[in-house]
């Protein structure tokens, strides 16, 4: 059942990273490219958290991938709304 929600979830986030790229690609904004490489990371990393044998979530590396990916959703926010120099 563990690996059938972990697949699901892995599923939303690419789905979701396929959106904001798809957004990315018509307005050309760092702000969805930088979400959907975000959500793109955490898709990977359900992934392999799913075919993992023994899924053990409590491992450092996977909470560093996602950090990764939640730091990547802040500097798109930060950036986003940053002023612009004209």
């Amino acid at each position: 059942m563990d690996q059938l929600l972990t697949g699901a979830t892995a599923m939303g986030f690419a789905l979701a990273a396929l959106i904001f790229l798809r957004y990315w690609r018509s307005t050309l904004d760092r702000f969805f490219l930088l979400f959907a490489l975000s959500f793109g990371i955490e898709a990977v990393n359900r992934v392999f958290l799913g075919l993992a044998k023994a899924a053990h979530e409590e491992r450092p590396s996977i909470y560093l991938v996602r950090l990764l990916a939640y730091l990547l959703i802040l500097v798109a926010i930060v950036d986003k709304n940053l002023p612009r120099k004209q």
